[in-house]
């Protein structure tokens, strides 16, 4: 490793809010990575009998919730529960109808996902009559349902992989453009720089929400079609800041010694001005991510964003927003997974600010 990178690293390394910020958001993004084949449920895998559970530990189906359940299904098997008898995890259903109980029906039961497979003991009067036995399933949710009774711990993290991909590809988009932009801009400089210059202004001066909705119009909404919209005018600020960088570097020494052995513009913007804004682009990518997750979910709850069936923090936060009286949780689940992101980026950011701070020994 070279030297300054490694003194680099030194520093940040005694950044201990930007170390615990870096370990927070890697912890984050391995829960969103393989947390949902842990968690024992499909993101959209709906129990309605379970709808808008508080967070908690207890296991469901509980006493208040079951005999609901077992009501519907018996609906549903078109029969009536003349008995219902639990012992420990098991209960024991006496099902009656006056035209026969069909045995095909007991299909509905594991069904549900509340209950096993049950297991008939005993048949009365001709078969209008049957007592079955039949599991009670332990289900957990940590974070409570959502309105259709999705485990919202699953959705949460399910959506975290569309946030993170989101700002992760578009802020790699916004760097390309952004340093190739300003990088060119910089080094040019005249009636280039200045024409360049001057088409980022006029990029600045449109409204985004007016820019995105005008996408739309022409175009179905889409993760791809968002990740244009963002990514078309992220770069702006990134393209800024390399450029000021440029025009501080393309008057020193090793400029001017590469020109003097011949080398073309693009071999020194290549592998001399770049190289040499890495501090400030890493500075600045850092605050990008969070700053485009962020719009991500502003998009997402304006309802321009991530469609259905997929979902973003954004679309669980607007969801939980019309539910806010009835089911608090709702918003605050997502939401915790979005403000932690964002606050651990932005430390992170101010860590490696001050890592690659040439003046910090």
């Amino acid at each position: 490793m070279p030297r300054p990178a490694r003194r680099a690293v030194l520093r940040f390394a005694r950044e201990r809010t930007a170390v615990a910020a870096l370990a927070a958001l890697v912890l984050v993004a391995l829960a969103c990575l393989v947390g949902p084949g842990l968690t024992g449920h499909d993101p959209e895998r709906a129990y309605p009998d379970l709808r808008q559970l508080p967070a908690g530990l207890t296991a469901q189906p509980d006493a208040e919730r079951l005999g609901p359940a077992l009501e519907r299904l018996a609906f549903r098997m078109r029969a009536r529960l003349d008995a219902v008898e639990r012992a420990g995890d098991t209960m024991r259903l006496t099902l009656a109808s006056d035209a026969g109980v069909d045995r095909r029906s007991l299909i509905y039961l594991p069904r549900s996902a509340l209950f096993g497979a049950p297991v008939i003991l005993d048949e009365r009067d001709g078969g209008r009559g049957l007592v079955v036995a039949v599991p009670i399933r332990r289900l957990h949710f940590p974070l409570g349902t959502d309105i259709q009774g999705r485990d919202l711990l699953t959705r949460c993290l399910v959506a975290g992989r569309i946030s993170l991909a989101i700002g992760l590809a578009a802020s790699l988009v916004a760097l390309l453009i952004g340093v190739a932009y300003g990088a060119t801009a910089g080094f040019v400089g005249g009636a280039v720089d200045a024409a360049m210059m001057r088409g980022v202004d006029v990029l600045y001066a449109l409204p985004f929400v007016f820019f995105v909705i005008l996408l739309l119009v022409f175009f179905r909404p889409s993760l791809p079609l968002m990740l244009v919209a963002i990514a078309a005018v992220e770069w702006l600020d990134m393209a800024r800041v390399v450029r000021a960088v440029t025009l501080s570097l393309r008057e020193r020494d090793f400029v001017r010694a590469a020109r003097a052995l011949g080398l073309g513009t693009p071999r020194i913007l290549l592998h001399h001005i770049v190289p040499n804004t890495l501090g400030p682009v890493a500075v600045t990518a850092t605050l990008l991510v969070p700053q485009v997750i962020l719009l991500e979910s502003f998009l997402s709850f304006l309802g321009l964003g991530v469609q259905e069936p997929q979902t973003s923090w954004g679309v669980l936060i607007a969801e939980g927003a019309r539910s806010i009286e009835a089911a608090p949780h709702l918003l605050a689940a997502p939401a915790a997974f979005l403000i932690a992101t964002l606050v651990a980026l932005n430390l992170i950011g101010d860590g490696l600010a001050d890592a690659l701070d040439p003046r910090g020994d």
